[in-house]
């Protein structure tokens, strides 16, 4: 079943990036995603089948908010995924070989309870806060107990 087949709907998300070519290579390069229909201010991305667009936005303001998670500040507003756990491992390992920094290190969060999943932060070269997690059981990524 290819994505476009999924019963799961697609999103749509856009985000602004003072350096579109920063923003190619950072998603492009850095995080292997596959580049779709572009213009001068803005690029399409395939997001695992969703579509991700960064818009050209200079002078955009980072808030640069958090809120406490686990004994972690956690940047808001963020996006990201949910990966296999092996696909999130091969993540990590490719942006530690780029010189990523990360905002929190890939790690286990709620570890030995509901919800146990493995979390790691970063930003784009705009600011924006990235999320990728992983759970080892599926059914844990709703949990409440």
């Amino acid at each position: 079943m290819s994505t476009f087949d999924s019963p799961v709907p697609r999103f749509h998300l856009a985000m602004p990036v003072d350096d579109l070519e920063a923003a190619r290579h950072f998603y492009g390069e850095v995080l292997g995603l596959e580049q779709g229909r572009s213009a001068e201010t803005w690029t399409d991305w395939n997001l695992h089948g969703h579509q991700f667009v960064t818009h050209l936005a200079p002078g955009r303001a980072d808030g640069g908010a958090s809120n406490p998670v686990d004994g972690h500040d956690v940047p808001v507003p963020h996006f990201g995924l949910i990966l296999a756990v092996p696909e999130f491992h091969r993540l990590a390992e490719r942006l530690r070989a780029a010189g990523t920094e990360f905002v929190i290190e890939p790690y286990v969060r709620f570890e030995g309870q509901p919800g146990e999943q493995w979390t790691m932060f970063l930003r784009d070269p705009a600011g924006n806060a990235l999320e990728f997690k992983a759970f080892a059981d599926d059914s844990q990524v709703f949990a409440t107990d």
